[in-house]
């Protein structure tokens, strides 16, 4: 190839470049449903596909039930907690005839998977992680068949669930709106996305919450008039310990919308989010600086300066909700109605001394030693090796105290050694490279 040919080439894929890849955002936002993610084509290995196999292959059969149809049994099988239970009742989802006041909408967890359950619906909706490609949906139908057959999204879900709400992936979001007498949303007078970093008294609107909380205040267990939404009173859903002045509770798993399960919620949402999205980008980088290697004649395997710097982005990204930079500080203690708490502990990876990521504060943030649980996830283990070892060597760095970070000085010294030693023990990944 000349010189001068080599010129221009370079010269056109400089100007494809900048109009092509504007910002990791809109690149995430115009291409996961090309290579290299391709969304919707890509097989995917989930919670739901693993039960879907045992289903087919008869190793396992779901029970249904005239009440709940396959929800008991779909919750069992994924190993999800009915302590997990929250409710919300906004219509601000796929069976919204199905929800309001006196029907929330029951949403059950852990640390992979979503099960979503309507009074009277048609579907079962299921979310799960897959480590690649993120958050897929399901739905299951609610009349007994053999064998039950969980069928996959193509797309209506995305219209909420891949947004800048999302991170610009296909991902999970729990949403705060003022919600008025039958639960629609008074859109005029806004919604929060909620996250660790959200004030209280921005959380849970259009949500049921049980628990206490002291002297703080949240928007959940009320309705709201146009007038009343733009100047709220806040005191009346407050310390609920049971909502059975709001609605009937028996035709659900629990009489629960737990205020420590919606707390973790709101975490684990969006570091799953965090988590694909560094996932996507560093995949759209290498993708991209491998492409341009092939047309500029560079090194097969060379990462380009501008993929370096949108992975060591990525990085950041799963960092800030790692080590749950910008929470939100409590005033006042919070304690859960059901077992939710304990239940979620006891599935704790502990370390030689008996302490866990998943061991909780509640006093002044959510976590005793704010570092995610989430770090010991399928999903967490296959982001792409260029921005996992970033995370767990930046990490390493900022727990030893060599590494400048002012956006966490929320962790003291005593924290730092703290998750440190509970890591070191526990992440044989994060061991190996301590050591060196």
């Amino acid at each position: 190839m000349t010189k001068v040919l080599r010129i221009i080439r370079s010269a056109a894929l400089l100007s494809i470049g900048l109009f092509s890849v504007p910002s990791p955002a809109n690149a995430q936002t115009d291409t996961y449903e090309s290579p290299p993610i391709d969304y919707h084509k890509a097989s995917v290995d989930d919670r739901i596909t693993q039960l879907s196999a045992k289903i087919e292959s008869g190793e396992l059969q779901l029970q249904f039930d005239r009440q709940h149809g396959y929800l008991e049994s779909v919750l069992e099988a994924l190993d999800v907690p009915i302590s997990s239970q929250t409710l919300v009742f906004s219509k601000t989802s796929l069976q919204r005839s199905r929800i309001a006041p006196r029907t929330p909408r029951a949403l059950y967890f852990n640390d992979d998977v979503y099960v979503g359950w309507c009074v009277r619906g048609d579907v079962l909706e299921i979310a799960a992680t897959d480590p690649q490609q993120g958050a897929t949906f399901y739905t299951l139908e609610q009349t007994e068949s053999k064998p039950p057959k969980f069928v996959r999204d193509r797309g209506q879900c995305l219209s909420c669930h891949a947004s800048s709400r999302t991170q610009y992936v296909p991902g999970y979001l729990v949403r705060s709106v003022y919600p008025d007498s039958d639960g629609q949303p008074i859109l005029g007078s806004g919604t929060f996305t909620t996250d660790q970093t959200s004030p209280l008294e921005e959380r849970w609107g259009g949500w049921y919450v049980t628990g206490q909380h002291g002297t703080m205040r949240h928007m959940g267990n009320m309705l709201f008039s146009e007038a009343e939404s733009r100047e709220p009173e806040l005191d009346r859903g407050a310390n609920l310990q049971t909502l059975d002045t709001l609605l009937s509770t028996n035709r659900y798993l629990s009489p629960h919308s737990d205020i420590v399960a919606l707390m973790v919620l709101e975490h684990q949402t969006q570091m799953h989010n965090a988590i694909a999205a560094a996932n996507y980008e560093t995949r759209q980088a290498l993708h991209q600086s491998f492409q341009m290697n092939k047309f500029l004649e560079r090194e097969e395997g060379h990462i380009s300066e501008s993929a370096n710097r949108r992975i060591a982005a990525s990085a950041e990204r799963v960092l800030r909700y790692l080590l749950m930079r910008d929470e939100f500080e409590l005033s006042d203690r919070v304690a859960g109605s059901s077992t939710f708490a304990n239940d979620f502990i006891d599935r704790g990876i502990k370390d030689s001394k008996g302490r866990s990521l998943r061991d909780l504060d509640l006093k002044q943030r959510l976590f005793q030693y704010p570092c995610s649980y989430l770090i010991y996830s399928p999903a967490f283990d296959g982001l792409p090796d260029e921005v996992r070892t970033r995370v767990l060597d930046k990490l390493a760095g900022i727990l030893q105290g060599t590494v400048e970070s002012p956006e966490d000085e929320h962790l003291t010294a005593e924290m730092r050694k703290q998750i440190l030693e509970i890591l070191r023990d526990t992440k044989p990944e994060f061991a190996r490279r301590l050591a060196g």
